[in-house]
């Protein structure tokens, strides 16, 4: 069996600094599975090889940092249709948002896009993933995929809530949300290094990874490492993710 190769392209909140915003591309020996469309979707083509694999986006929720991506879409030129996945309604959204005066259409690209409204829970198409909702200030999902006898889990924008739990638990690899250096809880709904440590070490997480840092916070790789080693003193399989990273399960 080959492995799971997981690229980071962005790992950003917010802005772009020397690290784009939130986006990730999971390679499995199956498909490629694109993890929201921040601006670090333009590398997107260094890492897809194989044409012949199907191509997966899932989007958590629809806040500008997660979805500036789209605008790129027109870059590429891929052979296989672009399915993607978020919750309910959010075509009604996108549609206004892919569309003139703000950019191109999907319907215009040179490849086909398909959009797939999903409800919370489980899912065994096109693959065994659960969708859960997580504590922001807007709705947002996080996801649990079954990957090849792995478990992937990405929650991104979130605050420590009980609706992740059972989206975590066992988790081979947890993609989390890191936006703060402390713990802030507002109603932004955001996570310090500490608090996701605890999580991952609660729900028996093997491996945590670090990402959506803050740009006006987490202002160098200093202050990620300095996350990270907050992280590792409760959970020791911990990184913090920067651009260009790639982790193997």
């Amino acid at each position: 069996m080959e492995d799971i190769k997981i690229h980071f392209l962005g790992t950003n909140g917010w802005y772009d600094t020397e690290n784009n915003t939130n986006c990730v591309l999971i390679d499995t020996k199956d498909a490629y599975v694109i993890l929201d469309a921040g601006n670090g979707i333009y590398k997107l083509n260094t890492y897809i090889t194989d044409h012949k694999k199907p191509l997966y986006l899932f989007i958590g929720h629809l806040h500008i940092d997660h979805i500036s991506g789209l605008h790129i879409l027109n870059k590429f030129h891929f052979k296989n249709t672009l399915h993607i996945y978020s919750y309910k309604d959010f075509k009604k959204y996108l549609d206004v948002l892919m569309n003139n005066p703000f950019s191109l259409r999907l319907d215009s690209l040179s490849y086909p896009v398909e959009i797939h409204e999903i409800t919370l829970g489980r899912h065994e198409n096109p693959f065994n993933f659960t969708a859960g909702h997580l504590l922001h200030i807007s709705k947002c999902y996080g996801y649990r995929f079954e990957l090849e006898n792995k478990i992937i889990v990405y929650c991104v924008d979130t605050g420590i809530c009980k609706e992740e739990e059972p989206l975590v638990q066992d988790a081979d690899v947890l993609i989390h949300e890191c936006s703060y250096m402390t713990p802030q809880h507002t109603s932004w709904g955001h996570s310090a290094p500490i608090e996701t440590a605890e999580l991952a070490k609660r729900a028996c997480v093997k491996k945590l990874i670090l990402t959506h840092f803050a740009a006006n916070i987490f202002m160098s790789q200093k202050d990620r490492e300095e996350a990270q080693a907050m992280a590792q003193n409760v959970h020791k399989d911990t990184v913090s993710a920067k651009d260009g990273m790639t982790i193997v399960v």
